[in-house]
């Protein structure tokens, strides 16, 4: 029989060919086949457990496989994801965080190394999904997406409402009651939508985004009922967070019960703390409008009529005035003060000329006492050069020189012929 007619392959025959050459007759297993049956005895031993440790070396090749690497104090772990285990993970894995894992060992043949065929992660201390939440929370906060400047004010009186949420679940009941006891004939238009499952978020998104595209909308409400985690999952997922962001119409996030917190409230303008908190807040009650409308209307007519009181009461007080009853005993009594003061003041400034005129006369006296022509009067005489300059002294002229003499009366002019000297 040959090799063939007995299944053998090629590595059988080297390996039986190893084992006949060796001459101590022990067994001797070759390199793959030790491999072998250390991958056969780990993966019987070790599948399906539980293994803690910190991730360390994580990487995420093209493949969509996540290769990461255990560790604790002393040794690690070889460790991988495969693609479909991947994509079902709810949080992002990263170096330093604290793991357990559950899986098979088992052995990679090239390198003859063991690993861990990881099957399900757990977060050390906290759920899977509230790491998620977590996770999701810290990335869209540094972002922006919760920042109070981007909450927009809801409207007053809304005219249409769109509501996103399972049209047969209990929360669409709880909103249309309520709208219809506070508001009735408010117009609401339903997205009808998964709000749990795997296509839940896609589809609450993209109810979001078909309503903004209808228009015509003032406000806009996203939620369901109450539930686990699991159950409310869907808006705490980034599709629906972006969705609400993006709107264009005001959002009233409404899911679960007062305790449950989502992403979607964070994001939304507004939060509800339950659907039916939703209806209440998104449309005003019409009793109590009217109400208040009738106080409003009591308040301007006790107004109105108090104005009037007061414009009566100023009236009378006018018509009892001193100047509407003898409108012309102002003016009189205004124009006898104003003859007396014209009286006083021509009287004072008669005095004034008088005393002015005096003061004149005193000046004009002076000034004629000093003239030089009361001095001519005397028998005085005053002689001027040619150039106008008054003589003074005799050394002021020559003989020859022309001068003109001033007298009382007239003048004359004159030549000298001589100089004399106060002695001569």
């Amino acid at each position: 029989m040959t090799a063939r007619d007995r299944g053998e392959t090629a590595s059988d025959l080297f390996t039986r060919r190893d084992r006949a050459e060796d001459t101590t007759g022990r067994d001797v297993l070759s390199v793959t086949e030790l491999t072998q049956q250390i991958k056969k005895d780990l993966e019987t031993s070790f599948h399906g457990i539980w293994v803690a440790g910190e991730i360390s070396n994580l990487s995420r090749p093209n493949s969509g496989h996540v290769y990461l690497t255990l560790k604790d104090e002393k040794t690690q772990l070889s460790g991988v994801i495969w693609r479909s285990a991947a994509a079902r993970l709810r949080f992002e894995l990263k170096d330093g965080l604290a793991v357990v894992v559950h899986g098979d060992i088992t052995v990679y043949p090239p390198r003859g190394a063991y690993q861990i065929i990881v099957k399900r992660v757990m977060p050390r201390g906290m759920g899977a999904l509230q790491l998620a939440f977590l996770q999701m929370k810290d990335k869209l906060e540094k972002e922006g997406l919760f920042a109070p400047e981007h909450k927009r004010p809801l409207p007053f009186i809304p005219r249409r409402i769109g509501i996103v949420t399972s049209p047969s679940g209990a929360a669409i009941r709880d909103i249309l009651k309520q709208i219809s006891r506070r508001f009735p004939g408010a117009q609401v238009l339903l997205y009808p939508a998964l709000v749990q499952g795997k296509q839940a978020a896609e589809e609450i998104a993209g109810g979001i985004h078909a309503l903004n595209e209808y228009g015509g909308l003032d406000v806009m409400i996203v939620g369901r009922g109450g539930g686990s985690i699991e159950d409310l999952w869907a808006f705490n997922e980034e599709v629906v967070a972006r969705a609400i962001f993006s709107s264009q119409v005001p959002v009233i996030s409404a899911v679960g019960h007062e305790v449950d917190v989502t992403i979607s409230d964070l994001v939304a303008d507004a939060r509800a703390l339950t659907p039916t908190a939703a209806g209440e807040m998104a449309v005003p009650d019409r009793a109590e409008l009217t109400r208040h409308l009738d106080l409003l209307q009591e308040h301007l007519r006790q107004s109105l009529v108090n104005k009037v009181d007061v414009a009566r009461a100023r009236l009378q007080s006018l018509a009892q005035a001193t100047v509407l009853r003898r409108p012309l005993e102002a003016v009189r009594t205004l124009q006898q003060g104003l003859d007396e003061r014209f009286e006083d003041l021509r009287r004072t400034s008669g005095q004034w000329l008088a005393i002015l005129r005096e003061r004149m006369a005193a000046i004009a006296g002076r000034l004629e006492s000093l003239s030089p022509l009361k001095v001519l009067a005397r028998g005085y005489s005053i002689t001027i050069r040619p150039d106008g300059t008054v003589v003074r002294k005799a050394t002021q002229v020559s003989a020859g020189d022309t001068l003109k003499t001033r007298l009382s009366e007239g003048a004359f002019t004159s030549t000298v012929e001589s100089i004399l000297t106060e002695d001569g």
